[in-house]
């Protein structure tokens, strides 16, 4: 397709970005420490690591990891919020030359057993409030080795022990766990300082992540992100940040966690390179928390889903803070609704940003022009060095305009080497020219912005998170008193859409309630279905394929389903 949309670059946005700039994230991080070694890099709670200590804790933290063994190639998880352990933890696995497995810490341990095992993870570094989960399944996993930490390590004397003990035995966050063996954070970096470190050569084709994405087989699959997708997105979008802010002066606030794909990239790393500062938001749900946070700080840039910008708008007191520093707003992860847009905009000043991406791109895609004067409904333009296809089922290249709907495919430096160990999962969406298929259907207009309409895939989007039906539905039909289930997204007011789980019984007797508990045992929190339907039969195809759509359109259409 003809890059139609390089015309609506905004000044100072090149076409195209030198991806050999640099040969590794950990080249990256090196001299952005060297050259920004007294600015704040990264802080939560109150409390600020600067670029030095980054430099220092991360060289200590991969000499640690070189003690024990592990070499280049190795997988490290990381489960962990967004707090300071994080980013020395990340840089450490990179600089070691070892793979970064990152993990929800609020997964079920039958959710953590299966990323663990998939990936391979000789070690986990891990808060201790999710340490009885890791206990439930270390045995049945390959790791060797678990650091533990609490919320407070990085923090000096006395805040360090009054937030530990107050996290621990007046709010409860912890508990109970015994792992034998488990080395403290602090014992990982005290023995590290008094190893050399290794000095590991890295180039674009090594591996720097396995990101973990759900898929079609319900079953989570490892994104390969090498050192080379990550530094041409991180290239890609420094440039198009380039001409709207200036390095070493931004403050930008990191509420969404940084084990998700959008917030690492556009916010730990991204900034990272240009001399950001990154403030850390543990639990942003906490919005009188958060609320309090920003307004102790003169931040000019916010990242972000729909519900959470959404959120803050119904905050009582985000309307008093001073914005006076805001640049602009970032929106990932889930469709920028309009009215939320507008209402921010008119609010702080600052425009609300819709980009595009997904983990299978680093994930950068598109990107509306920072300097948006309204919303405009679209997914933004292809950012440098990235060439948008809209094709059919046949792998044919639809035209432009809206009547020329077809899936959305994406090739350019920044696209995964393939899925962990699934070559047949690769194959269904990485074309022979080199293309990824996103399974998101849209069309192109006259000057190049992207609209989606549609998802081919049934994903379920909660709050920016993607929700395949069929691993609910796995979890939903273990229960003795299911004959069978469909799993469908529905519309929510606070997360996008919701799980809805429509049911056929093989228990008479089988209540909502009883579903809903068996899940919770299974599923994460924003997995678990909010809605369930009882129905005497579900839709299907002459070869007794469930119909999801006719499930979503009967829910979308207000006629009442049969329940009881």
């Amino acid at each position: 397709m003809e890059k139609i949309w390089l015309k609506e670059y905004p000044p100072g946005v090149p076409a195209e970005i030198d991806a050999r700039e640099f040969s590794s994230l950990k080249d990256i991080l090196e001299k952005s420490c060297q050259r920004f070694g007294e600015l704040p890099a990264y802080s939560n709670m109150g409390v600020t690591l600067r670029y030095r200590d980054i430099d220092r804790l991360s060289r200590d933290f991969a000499a640690f990891l070189h003690g024990l063994g592990l070499g280049k190639g190795d997988r490290v998880a990381l489960m962990m919020p967004n707090i300071l352990q994080y980013p020395v933890a990340l840089f450490g696995v990179l600089r070691a030359g070892m793979v970064v497995v990152n993990v929800n810490p609020l997964y079920t341990p039958r959710e953590l057993e299966h990323q663990l095992s998939d990936s391979g993870a000789a070690a986990i570094v891990i808060v201790e409030n999710f340490a009885h989960t890791l206990q439930d399944v270390l045995d049945k996993t390959p790791v060797k080795t678990v650091v533990m930490t609490r919320l407070g390590d990085l923090f000096p004397w006395p805040k360090r022990l009054l937030v530990n003990f107050a996290v621990k035995h007046i709010k409860k966050l912890v508990p109970a766990w015994a792992i034998p063996g488990a080395i403290s954070f602090d014992s990982a970096l005290k023995a590290g300082a008094g190893q050399a470190l290794r000095d590991v050569s890295l180039a674009h084709d090594d591996l720097a992540f396995l990101q973990y994405t759900g898929g079609t087989t319900g079953v989570a699959k490892g994104a390969m992100l090498s050192h080379g997708n990550l530094v041409g997105n991180l290239q890609q979008t420094s440039a198009w940040l380039s001409p709207f802010s200036k390095p070493a002066e931004e403050t930008i606030i990191t509420a969404l966690p940084l084990y998700h794909i959008f917030s690492l990239t556009a916010n730990c790393l991204t900034f990272m390179k240009v001399g950001g500062h990154n403030v850390l938001i543990t639990n942003p749900r906490d919005l009188s928390g958060l609320v309090k946070e920003l307004g102790k700080l003169r931040f000019t840039v916010i990242t972000g889903v729909n519900t959470l910008f959404n959120a803050l708008l119904h905050a009582p007191g985000f309307d008093r803070l001073d914005f006076g520093a805001l640049k602009f707003s970032l929106g990932g992860g889930m469709a920028v609704q309009r009215a939320v847009a507008e209402h921010w905009k008119q609010l702080t000043g600052a425009p609300l940003i819709e980009a595009y991406g997904l983990t299978e791109t680093s994930p950068a895609v598109c990107i509306n022009p920072l300097d948006l004067a309204d919303y405009n409904g679209s997914i933004g333009l292809p950012i440098p060095s990235t060439e948008l296809s809209i094709r059919d089922d046949e792998n044919r290249e639809k035209g432009i305009g809206q009547d020329q709907v077809g899936e959305i495919c994406v090739r350019g430096p920044q696209v995964m080497r393939g899925y962990w160990n699934r070559p047949d999962e690769t194959a269904k969406v990485l074309t022979e020219d080199g293309f990824l298929r996103t399974g998101d259907i849209g069309y192109m207009d006259e000057r190049g912005y992207t609209r989606i309409v549609d998802r081919k895939k049934d994903l379920i989007l909660v709050s920016g998170f993607n929700v395949y039906p069929n691993e609910i539905e796995d979890v939903v039909a273990l229960h003795p008193g299911v004959l069978e289930v469909a799993a469908v997204g529905v519309p929510d007011e606070k997360s996008g859409e919701a799980v809805k789980i429509v049911v056929v019984k093989k228990d008479p007797a089988l209540t909502a309630e009883a579903l809903i508990a068996h899940c919770r045992q299974h599923l994460t929190g924003y997995k678990v279905p909010r809605r369930v339907e009882f129905r005497k039969e579900l839709p299907k195809t002459n070869v007794g394929k469930i119909l999801r759509r006719m499930l979503r359109d009967t829910e979308t259409s207000g006629r009442p389903g049969a329940n009881g």
